[in-house]
């Protein structure tokens, strides 16, 4: 007779699956990272510190933004970083910290590294640093929430991976357009500025770029006050140089995304210049900046000043690196016609490793020699093999350079609130920019707005505005080709931003590298100048001098 086994009862069933849930439970991951909410402090203290700092322009009235909530950004990273903890932070650092991207991407490829991983790192660094106010920087805006998932789908695709920016993590200033963050060129009328991408955020995402957030800068790309601080916004706050936290300038405008770079919170960060905008904080921070040929790379979707002179470019830790961005983000956009039958296609870093020095003619800038940083790296150039002309500098005609700013910056400014802005921003004009800011003072314009508002006194008929651009160009050339013609020169040697209203004038391009660190710790760069669309020539000469040299550092405090 068969044994017959008693059915389980109600109890038994319920006990099975209190059981089964517990094992379930005890199997799934444990969150290892928690992030504290910010809460704002006290900061009087440290601004009568800083209230007789020497540089005028250094005496901040404010650091930490009174519009923007930092716990939003958090709140966008909590669950992207949950399971990623400070050792596997430390235990990935060898592999990341300060490495080019064929570097990151070799370690990829050998299963050291993911792109999931390489995300998280950066992201968790960003929280570690930026959530403590002995370490803030306050050089990032926003923070993309979906960030890990794309860079898990990178890990998914690799098959697709046809560029080296494939599954690479790069930060835009934030006044590039990108979906999913607001753009707000830092402020207070832009909050909410939820647009779609800018051309040159498509072109990333399309050679698999990662937009892992939007950096901090100087307000509406330095067009916002006088005489305050660069690196300041409303949204942004403070922008803090990791060389000195409140005693170096950031440089301006990109100032967060060359604060950024400086302390690796990605791999590649995109900057804009008008005049220095780019070369300032590259040098600034000790990072690798090209303020590219206008009309190489799209302005469409990006805030602007001056369709005359804006640009957009790399901001980076190495050359290999800038080149590899540059590529990325190259491309004819119908809806901006400087781009009209550029250059399209080049690799750039493909080649930049072959370049040299030897042979190539410098042009150096006497009254810069005595300058002892200078001095020294154009001795080094000379020792690489190259030929060096000294150049008495020649006087140029920039006047109007403000003006023509102002006019451009009217119509361009429209331009963009009416094309590219989110439907419900209600702004559509400089005038409604000036209005809005004084009904609301204390948050929109502790510093005023005398730059911005200043526009509305400038008034040129059409005529009068294209004969202002045409000599302004032509007067920016003929600085250079005089030098450029008389003796063949492949480039002319500068210093940081020091020639960067002659190369914006001229609209050729600027690549500089740093060349060392002053007596009191802050980076100066050398800078390249060439010719209309000379990036390749500029980015191969760039890394056979930063190859040569290797003077950057990681900012103590930083590694």
């Amino acid at each position: 007779m068969p044994k017959l086994i008693p059915s389980p009862t109600l109890g038994d069933m319920k006990n099975g699956i209190l059981f089964l849930l517990l094992l379930f439970i005890a199997c799934q991951p444990q969150p290892k990272t928690e992030i504290t909410p910010w809460v704002p402090y006290d900061e009087s203290e440290e601004l009568a510190a800083n209230a007789d700092h020497q540089s005028v322009r250094m005496r901040f009235k404010l650091i930490q933004s009174q519009v923007a909530d930092k716990n939003v950004m958090w709140n966008n990273v909590a669950d992207q970083i949950k399971y990623f903890s400070e050792e596997d932070y430390q235990a990935l650092k060898p592999l990341i910290l300060e490495q080019d991207i064929p570097t990151l991407q070799n370690h990829i490829k050998s299963g050291q590294l993911t792109y999931e991983k390489l995300t998280q790192w950066y992201l968790y660094r960003i929280v570690k640093f930026e959530n403590n106010k002995d370490t803030y920087l306050n050089n990032m805006i926003a923070l993309n929430p979906n960030a890990v998932e794309e860079a898990r789908r990178k890990d998914r695709n690799k098959s697709d991976n046809g560029h080296p920016l494939y599954g690479i993590p790069v930060i835009l200033k934030d006044n590039v357009n990108a979906e999913g963050m607001p753009t707000t060129a830092g402020a207070h009328a832009l909050q909410g500025n939820m647009t779609s991408d800018a051309f040159i955020t498509q072109r990333i995402k399309e050679h698999g770029g990662i937009i892992l957030g939007k950096a901090s800068l100087s307000e509406w790309a330095n067009f916002m006050c006088l005489q305050c601080p660069n690196g300041y916004s409303a949204v942004g706050g403070q922008t803090l140089n990791p060389y000195g936290r409140k005693v170096f300038d950031t440089g301006g405008s990109s100032s967060g995304s060359g604060s950024s770079m400086a302390v690796n919170y990605a791999a590649a960060a995109v900057g804009t210049e008008t005049s220095g905008s780019i070369l300032s904080p590259s040098s600034t921070h000790s990072v690798v900046g090209l303020k590219p040929t206008i009309g190489l790379l799209s302005r469409g979707g990006i805030v602007p000043i001056s369709s005359t002179l804006d640009t957009p470019g790399p901001m980076t830790r190495s050359v290999i690196d800038n080149a590899i961005l540059l590529s990325a983000m190259t491309g004819e956009d119908p809806g901006d016609t400087a781009t009209k039958d550029n250059p399209k296609n080049k690799s750039y870093w493909e080649d930049v490793t072959s370049g040299t020095i030897e042979g190539l003619r410098f042009g150096v800038l006497t009254n810069f020699l005595q300058d002892s940083l200078y001095s020294v790296a154009v001795e080094k150039i000379k020792s690489l093999g190259g030929i060096v002309v000294e150049l008495q500098p020649e006087r140029a005609n920039l006047q109007g350079f403000g003006d023509l700013l102002s006019a451009d910056m009217r119509i361009d400014l429209a331009h963009y609130l009416n094309t590219y802005a989110a439907a419900d921003v209600s702004i559509h004009s400089i005038e409604d920019v000036v209005a809005h800011n004084k009904s609301d003072s204390v948050a929109a314009m502790p510093y005023g707005q005398g730059r911005i508002a200043g526009t509305l006194s400038v008034n040129l008929s059409e005529e009068e505005h294209s004969q202002l651009r045409e000599r302004l160009i032509a007067a920016g050339k003929a600085y250079f080709d005089v030098h450029f013609d008389n003796h063949n020169l492949d480039a002319v040697l500068s210093i940081n931003n020091f020639s960067a209203g002659f190369a914006a004038a001229a609209q050729y391009p600027a690549l500089t590298v740093p060349m060392g660190y002053q007596q009191s710790g802050q980076p100066r760069s050398l800078t390249f100048i060439g010719r209309t669309f000379e990036e390749d020539k500029l980015l191969k000469m760039g890394y056979a001098y930063e190859q040569a040299t290797k003077l950057r550092k990681t900012p103590t405090g930083y590694n």
